[in-house]
């Protein structure tokens, strides 16, 4: 399922005023900031379509098994009508009320008893609507093992139903579908956050244990995950460095969270796999003191190619020395990094000086330098006070430090990137030190930002299918991670 995919039909949910913002009273007597009524879905047949068609897509997705499907009245109904019509698929039926005439049947339709029903529903709060209609196909002698629905609020309905022995299916999630409008510049942010509290704050499902405060460790963890601020809230705070806001930007627009790391010795071959992998990365690392060909010629070409497909460039020349010599490695010598990259890094060894010399050249030309926290070989020395550190410093130099090359999120302010190298699929060694971790372990646990994946690629039979392969899977732990189910 195409991100762009989601974020246009968002977009057109709310521009039929699907989606809409103020004061509403729910059915429960709350008041909400948000309202969805997909009820006008029906009055705009192209809409319809598009929804039905994403709904069986997820279907298809999950690969589930069912022997009818049954959509809850009376928003879903027309939905599930046109996939069983399109797909040829057995449909029934739910009432709201028996007649009380002819059969004075609940579930219309031919089934057999022991069938299994998939449920479509429009959208989902506490999951009570699903249950309601399991309950009725329950009495009629069928089974029910999951639900698919256009919109979840997020407000305890998968785990309601979960609870139930019903896997539910988000396509769309309230925290993707406020991120796509902020982004989008359809809402600001005071009203995305007004939401957030909302949807935290009135979770509709109440796990039993509860820590000291009357707080449940469910909806703990909730707030620690989903407050946390998407890559296109992050660009537009304030306080966010011009390059870390580019970035992110750059990360949202491309649905990437990729950075490969390009260790050739051939220029040419750099060059080439730029342009074939450009289009699905963020961020491409270089190391061009290992170039057996290096020209002025190079650097230019890359910069051509990094304005071609949108992609930043880091090279990663992890300066190590006192401010004075960084300076003149920073900007002279063969390679003038300065001059074509956007991001280098530099341990904090040396202290604070190492920053300064670097900052009085990059500052100027609107760089940004990556600190190196912690490190992904075996043994590394950068743990503990060292990687606090390597923050303090940071925090003093923001003017000039994006972020931080490490293992693990090491601070909760948004306005830091972190970029985690010894990325790959499967997770281990090289036998030289060099740790492996699974992106999904570096953005869902870790909470990095950036995967930095070098030889998962470059070893691969085809390299731009795997280059796809980490992207399409960092971009789903990453909003694994937001609570953006059905990405």
């Amino acid at each position: 399922m195409e991100n762009a995919y989601i974020d246009s039909l968002i977009l057109k949910l709310h521009d039929v005023d699907a989606v809409k913002f103020g004061e509403y009273k729910l059915k429960s007597g709350l008041i909400t900031p948000i309202y969805i009524d997909l009820r006008v879905l029906v009055s705009h047949p192209t809409l319809m379509n598009q929804v039905s068609s994403l709904i069986y897509e997820r279907v298809q997705e999950e690969g589930l098994q069912f022997d009818s499907v049954c959509g809850v009245p009376y928003t879903a109904l027309p939905m599930a009508t046109i996939i069983c019509s399109r797909h040829e698929l057995p449909m029934l039926i739910r009432r709201k009320e028996a007649k009380d005439y002819g059969t004075k049947r609940l579930v219309e339709g031919s089934f057999r008893e022991g069938d299994i029903c998939l449920i479509i529903e429009d959208t989902v709060t506490s999951g009570s609507s699903i249950q309601e209609t399991a309950e009725v196909l329950y009495a009629g002698g069928l089974k029910v093992t999951d639900a698919v629905v256009l919109m979840d609020r997020e407000q305890g309905g998968v785990e309601m139903l979960a609870s139930k022995g019903i896997r539910l299916h988000p396509i769309i999630s309230m925290f993707k579908l406020l991120n796509v409008l902020l982004a989008a510049e359809r809402i600001d942010a005071k009203t995305a956050q007004s939401v957030r509290e909302f949807i935290l704050d009135n979770n509709t499902f109440s796990p039993k244990k509860e820590n000291s405060n009357g707080v449940s460790a469910t909806k703990k963890l909730c707030l620690e995950q989903t407050m946390e601020l998407s890559y296109a809230e992050r660009a537009k705070l304030p306080n966010v460095h011009p390059l870390a806001a580019k970035l992110l930007n750059i990360m949202e627009e491309k649905s990437s969270n990729l950075c490969v790391s390009l260790d050739l010795t051939s220029s040419e071959e750099l060059l080439q796999l730029a342009d074939s992998l450009g289009p699905l990365v963020c961020i491409l690392k270089t190391h061009v003191d290992i170039l057996k060909d290096y020209t002025a010629d190079f650097t230019q070409k890359l910069q051509a190619l990094a304005e071609k497909h949108n992609f930043l460039v880091f090279e990663d020349r992890k300066f190590a020395d006192i401010g004075n010599t960084v300076k003149h490695q920073y900007d002279g010598g063969v390679y003038q990094i300065s001059s074509w990259s956007h991001i280098v890094n530099a341990h904090v060894v040396p202290g604070p000086g190492v920053v300064q010399g670097l900052g009085a050249i990059g500052k100027p030309l609107g760089r940004g330098c990556l600190l190196i926290a912690q490190m992904s070989s075996q043994g590394s020395l950068a743990t503990g006070e060292y990687t606090q550190a390597a923050l303090k410093m940071a925090e003093d130099h923001s003017d000039f430090v994006i972020g931080f090359i490490c293992g693990s999120k090491i601070t909760k302010r948004p306005e830091f990137i972190h970029m985690t190298p010894g990325v790959h699929m499967k997770a281990g060694g090289d036998g030289l030190g060099q740790q492996y971790t699974t992106p999904e372990e570096v953005l869902c646990n870790k909470g990095s930002d950036v995967i930095i994946v070098g030889r998962g690629i470059l070893e691969a039979p085809d390299r731009r299918t795997a280059a796809e392969l980490y992207r399409k899977c960092g971009w789903q732990a990453y909003t694994k991670r937001l609570g953006q189910s059905g990405q």
